[in-house]
């Protein structure tokens, strides 16, 4: 539901709504060019608020810009916010199918992000509103978190912690909102924000989890993986299954996957090869000898159709071989919150 910003001061305006206001006053095509210029995360940010908006009073908007944006505004009467206008805005920034994706996660965004008011606290800050936490209630609101956030926060706790955490995001199924209003306010009041829950939650599960532990470091994660093998080694073993795919594969750089198939036997790798997408054969294809690719090819043909079983079977193969060349250190999966390397 959109909502007036005529009675409040630019004061006790957030950043991300001071950008709201600012950029309707732009319009979509300024607003896109402005938005290009931010990081993803911060685009979703000021698009919830964009939605939120309703008419803003003529003051508070001359406020904002005189806050510090005037110098950035041309000509521009004084607008609308609303979903209308995010989309539009978003349509010209990162492109039609892009923003409609956007859009469909972030509609009725007050109701289905409890946990919102944590987007801007840095690690620190939402580690300090955990503190005193049970393991339950810490694994509820990191799983409600963007996945990079969450492994900030979950790696300053104990191993044992991480791992109670990390099993209990795995086995969460959905919450009710009456739990999850209790636990929205507990933490709002050491946040000092403002949050209603209204709607049931479907959080934590397994891809959450993998998502977070595939941000942390590899000795976090190892460790991590070893205590939760501990508690419940099936869900471990899932996890290991998880955080890697065959597919991952197209992100390991040539060398690191050279390595990796002086481990796989040639007949594994045919084996896996089979039914495989053509980017995904050819990432292989392209790091063997061209005696060996030949080699390759001709056992393809040669053994004919397989089960899909024994396709899966020959991936995971490749997989262990690339979890295990991690762990001894001979290679790195480089990691979407990875520091990039430089010389």
């Amino acid at each position: 539901m959109a909502t007036s910003l005529a009675l409040r001061s630019v004061e006790a305006l957030t950043g991300p709504q001071k950008a709201a206001v600012l950029l309707v006053q732009l319009g979509p095509e300024r607003s896109a060019l402005l938005m290009a210029q931010l990081d993803p995360e911060e685009v979703e940010l000021i698009t919830v608020e964009l939605m939120r908006l309703g008419e803003i009073d003529p003051e508070l908007a001359d406020e904002v810009l005189i806050a510090g944006f005037s110098e950035l505004v041309g000509p521009a009467a004084l607008g609308q916010g609303g979903p209308g206008f995010a989309k539009a805005m978003l349509e010209a920034s990162i492109g039609k199918e892009a923003a409609g994706e956007m859009m469909d996660r972030l509609k009725g965004g007050d109701d289905k992000q409890p946990f919102l008011f944590l987007e801007e606290a840095d690690t620190r800050q939402t580690v300090s509103f955990l503190q005193g936490e049970t393991p339950q209630t810490i694994a509820l609101v990191l799983a409600h978190l963007r996945a990079h956030q969450a492994s900030a926060a979950l790696v300053t706790f104990p191993a044992e912690v991480q791992a109670d955490v990390a099993q209990r995001i795995a086995t969460m199924e959905r919450t009710s909102p009456d739990v999850v209003a209790i636990v929205a306010e507990s933490i709002r009041r050491k946040a000092g924000a403002v949050l209603t829950a209204q709607v049931d939650e479907v959080v934590g599960g397994m891809q959450p989890l993998v998502e977070i532990i595939n941000r942390t470091d590899a000795g976090t994660s190892k460790q991590l993986l070893e205590e939760l093998a501990k508690r419940d080694p099936v869900l471990a073993d899932q996890i290991r299954a998880s955080m890697f795919t065959f597919e991952d594969i197209l992100s390991l750089e040539d060398k690191a996957m050279q390595l990796v198939l002086r481990e796989v036997d040639a007949g594994t790798l045919a084996v896996a090869l089979k039914g495989a997408r053509d980017d995904l054969r050819d990432k292989i294809l392209n790091n063997v000898s061209s005696r060996a690719k030949e080699n390759l090819l001709e056992e393809m043909e040669l053994m004919g159709a397989v089960r899909l079983s024994q396709a899966e079977e020959g991936r995971s193969a490749v997989v262990a071989a690339i979890r295990q060349l991690e762990e001894s250190g001979q290679i790195t999966i480089q990691r979407e919150s990875d520091d990039e390397f430089v010389a």
